[in-house]
């Protein structure tokens, strides 16, 4: 029996989510394992109703409907961006509605990784062994994370970049496309890993650090 889920956000990022919804849904032999009620969105600029509506799917009305909701409907929080990410998420902890947890089929996690909810990983993504992530984790195409690392909640690992093993990546975080985090070193909280960086030396909060090596 399929479970409903709204994705929320219209653009590019949410879309790319509904893509891993429908790959979900083709690969499970038992039939489709969701049913998409539609998108959600606060301020969605016309142009992005329209891609919504090309895919097939309808723009429902701001973040405010899901409150009507039936308390089983899932949401899948396709907004990429972590602080913008993390707003959204803490409005919508106030209405109960539990968080999809949606893996590509083209993407591979652990057997011993642990999560919480919302853990959102897209095509080509390799997750290893002794992995914990927070929740709303976002692990963007191509990503990969080592050995025994730790993600703390709201972190986006964005395309094409490479957490080595043993590192930590504190809440809030994003590591850029592209970017490297060598093994054992440490983001803080809420900092930005600039896209192509390579980070040799841990990474103190609220800071952003490009370039190689990332200063």
């Amino acid at each position: 029996m399929s479970a409903d889920v709204v994705v929320v956000g219209c653009g590019g990022h949410g879309r790319e989510v509904l893509g891993i919804i429908e790959a979900v849904n083709r690969a499970s032999a038992a039939g489709p394992a969701w049913r998409v009620l539609g998108f959600v969105d606060d301020a969605p600029s016309d142009v992005n109703r329209k891609r919504v509506a090309r895919l097939g799917h309808a723009y429902l009305g701001p973040t405010t409907v899901l409150a009507a909701l039936p308390p089983r409907t899932h949401v899948a929080v396709g907004i990429g961006a972590p602080a913008a990410r993390r707003a959204v998420v803490e409005r919508l902890d106030a209405y109960g509605l539990p968080a999809a947890d949606l893996v590509h089929p083209d993407a591979t996690v652990g057997p011993d990784a642990r999560h919480g909810e919302g853990l959102l990983v897209f095509p080509g993504a390799r997750v290893t062994t002794n992995v914990t992530m927070g929740r709303h984790v976002h692990l963007n195409q191509n990503v990969t994370v080592g050995h025994d690392c730790v993600l703390g909640d709201l972190v986006s690992v964005n395309p094409l970049a490479a957490v080595s093993g043993n590192c930590r990546i504190d809440s809030g975080a994003l590591v850029g496309a592209g970017a490297v985090v060598l093994e054992g070193r440490r983001v803080g909280a809420h900092a930005t890993v600039g896209a192509a960086a390579c980070v040799v030396r841990d990474v103190p909060p609220h800071t952003v650090v490009k370039g190689v090596p990332a200063r």
